[in-house]
């Protein structure tokens, strides 16, 4: 009797790690291959369309006045004769501004050649003072979606400041854009006066570069 049961519980415990054994390969399998959940959602993620121009977008259904107004929702009003008749957004930095409380307003000229100053500094800030930085720029032919302010500044060749800021979603219109950056403060102290190279960048969210500028800027112990 008992050599009987222990024979059964050994082909129960060998069925049970049959089963086991099938069991771990299936998964092993299923692991590797794609599910039909994996197939939906490949089937699920969206087919992002060619651009359209934004006059044939604006022209479409233009009689339809529920959708004209739903349109200038989401875009604004847009002037047409800053509309073109391809799909790719225009942004011309048109210049920058330091603001500062001690100093009058330096308004600086963004030149066609994208070089601001080749025998000396673009601009010169006092240490320790308080200012604000102010980009006035304007768009046509289409929306650029995502426009982003990127700026790299060095030191004697070692990076020591780098900001990334969104400006925003921007349609064309005949009257510039401005944005003003959030206050800051430059540094101060015998270590950071000296001379700083700096790399301006204005892209979108394709990394459209819309401006690339590379300058030098002086801190001082005083403006000058």
């Amino acid at each position: 009797m008992g050599l009987e049961d222990e024979k059964n519980k050994e082909e129960a415990s060998g069925e049970i790690s049959e089963k086991e054994n099938r069991l771990s390969r299936m998964n092993s399998e299923s692991s590797l291959s794609p599910t039909e959940d994996d197939e939906d959602d490949d089937e699920r993620k969206p087919a992002l369309g060619p651009m359209i121009a934004l006059k044939e977008q604006l022209e479409k259904d233009k009689d339809d006045e529920s959708l004209r107004r739903w349109k200038e929702q989401l875009i604004g009003v847009v002037d047409f004769e800053d509309v073109g008749e391809t799909p790719d957004p225009v942004v011309k930095i048109l210049h920058l501004t330091v603001r500062s409380p001690d100093r009058e307003e330096m308004v600086l000229t963004i030149p066609d050649d994208g070089v601001p100053n080749p025998k000396g500094p673009w601009f010169t800030i006092k240490e320790g003072s308080k200012y604000t930085l102010v980009f006035n720029f304007r768009v046509t032919n289409n929306i650029v979606s995502g426009l982003r302010y990127n700026n790299t500044v060095w030191k004697t060749g070692v990076k020591v400041d780098s900001t990334k800021a969104m400006l925003g979603t921007f349609s064309p219109q005949a009257e510039p854009y401005q944005h003003v950056m959030p206050e800051e403060t430059t540094p101060s102290g015998i270590f950071a006066r000296g001379s700083y190279s700096a790399r301006t960048k204005f892209i979108d969210d394709d990394n459209k570069c819309y401006l690339e500028i590379n300058y030098t800027f002086d801190i001082r112990k005083n403006w000058q």
